[in-house]
């Protein structure tokens, strides 16, 4: 059996699932820049067809960078899940890469402002980035990468 090829044309958003709504915002927004695109209360047989589960609530934000980039927050108000630790390593997706100008200068900021690091920035044995990990408030990963 011959199956056609798919041509995807480009990545439409990332969905990250967040319990502290308001303060997921403000780490996207205030510290990465992005800016709110549409703010939605969804429920009803669409939303619970599409996510495969019954009678779902869930709040949906979708947010944008200046040259289009867009991650989607999911705040569930039903089918709430406690929280679970990821470590870098676990399977399947695990972080999320931004480009900035100044990675010391961002590092400084956001341990000022209590934003958890991984690691310090370090430059790429290639010379060619210096990079740093930190933690979101629900706990994804956030590579920042200075291009050198």
């Amino acid at each position: 059996m011959v199956i056609e090829k798919i041509l995807i044309k480009n990545i439409r958003h990332t969905g990250i699932v967040v319990d502290d709504l308001d303060i997921s915002l403000e780490f996207y927004c205030d510290n990465l820049g992005f800016v709110v695109a549409k703010r939605v209360d969804e429920s009803g047989s669409f939303i619970s067809a599409i996510l495969g589960m019954d009678d779902i609530t869930v709040t949906t934000v979708k947010m944008v960078l200046n040259d289009g980039p867009m991650i989607e927050l999911l705040d569930f108000k039903s089918h709430k899940k406690e929280r679970v630790m990821r470590t870098i390593n676990d399977i399947g997706p695990t972080h999320i890469a931004f480009t900035v100008d100044n990675l010391n200068q961002v590092y400084r900021d956001f341990s000022r402002n209590g934003v958890v690091f991984i690691s310090s920035p370090e430059i790429s044995p290639d010379g060619y980035a210096k990079v740093a990990f930190c933690k979101a408030p629900e706990g994804t990963y956030i590579e920042l990468v200075e291009l050198l």
